[in-house]
């Protein structure tokens, strides 16, 4: 591990062609110094996520060159206001490794709204691997107007990480919840009993006119835009709205506009890349309070899944591939 003296970041200098030729060099980093509304954050754990590495292959829109990649972070303030000097903190953003740099380096600097203290009982890596899944499905819920207790909110997808932090902040709200996925078991936690649907073996849209009793959902969480809009469409109840988290370029879906007309249906796409580290600090602020009462649960990051920031490279390489578990970089 380096000492305070060998601080290192990663950069990369331009969008690299394919994984196989991406170069993440692993500089040496002198620790920046705070202006007046800034702090200066000491990096502790940083999770690598998909869009962390496809920013570096230019798939990300905004993205800009060179930089640091990284969005989700944990850590300490080592510089700044008087008051947040020594405060643990975490965050995250779309501007975080896309226009400015990002978590996967020993420091950063960030305005002072963009931290704020992690929860008391989960550890700096557990902390540091929350960021963008449950900053999605928090911002997607809020957008939607909020999640009403004794609704039905179905969850299409859930066993990607967006969608388990969809299930968990669902649950929380006292929702009935419906996971929809291709496999038994539920990924993840909830603090309520969730409904399974095997769409492998279980057609999902009759399932669910089932549980709800011919009414449909009044809220539907689509992780995975075409392979559920279908279903998600169709099992939308009167007044319903549907949010979308992706949105593959160039792809189009049969759209039933006098089926969303007398439905009085609403259609809400979240990008996060859209939500700053200020906005995103404000999301997790509102997170705080279920972490520490245990209604919500940060992803598990085990020992074999926590990378030294100089092999970083197999992280990114194993995220792009589909990697099932949280990674997390420890400068």
């Amino acid at each position: 591990m380096s000492t305070p003296s060998q601080a290192h970041a990663l950069h990369v200098q331009s969008k690299a062609a394919g994984i196989e030729v991406l170069q993440l060099d692993c500089n040496v980093q002198t620790q920046p110094q705070a202006a007046k509304g800034e702090v200066v954050v000491q990096v502790l754990a940083a999770a690598v996520n998909p869009s962390d590495v496809k920013a570096t292959l230019g798939i990300m829109p905004h993205a800009v060159f060179p930089r640091t990649p990284g969005r989700d972070f944990a850590g300490m303030v080592v510089d700044g206001p008087a008051h947040l000097k020594g405060l643990q903190v975490w965050g995250s953003g779309g501007d975080i490794g896309i226009t400015r740099n990002g978590s996967h380096a020993r420091y950063m600097l960030l305005p002072e709204a963009a931290v704020c203290e992690i929860p008391k009982g989960i550890s700096m890596e557990e902390a540091g691997a929350v960021g963008v899944p449950f900053v999605t499905a928090c911002e997607g819920f809020s957008r939607a107007g909020g999640i009403k207790a004794g609704q039905t909110v179905v969850v299409l997808g859930a066993n990607g990480k967006v969608g388990q932090a969809a299930v968990q902040i669902a649950a929380r709200a006292g929702a009935k919840v419906i996971a929809v996925q291709r496999q038994d078991a539920l990924e993840g936690f909830a603090c309520s009993p969730v409904e399974v649907i095997n769409s492998s073996h279980t057609d999902p849209l009759a399932r669910i006119m089932i549980l709800t009793g011919g009414k449909g959902a009044n809220l539907i969480f689509n992780t995975v835009d075409k392979v559920y809009w279908d279903v998600g469409h169709a099992a939308m109840a009167h007044g319903a709205t549907q949010i979308f988290i992706i949105a593959t370029k160039g792809q189009t879906v049969a759209f039933d506009l006098f089926k969303f007309y007398r439905g009085m249906h609403n259609f809400v796409g979240i990008d996060t890349l859209a939500l700053d580290c200020v906005r995103s600090c404000e999301l997790l602020a509102e997170l705080k309070l279920g972490f520490e009462d245990r209604t919500l649960k940060p992803f598990s990051v085990d020992t074999a899944d926590m990378i030294e920031l100089p092999n970083a490279y197999a992280a990114y390489k194993a995220v792009l591939a589909g990697a099932k578990n949280r990674m997390v970089l420890k400068p």
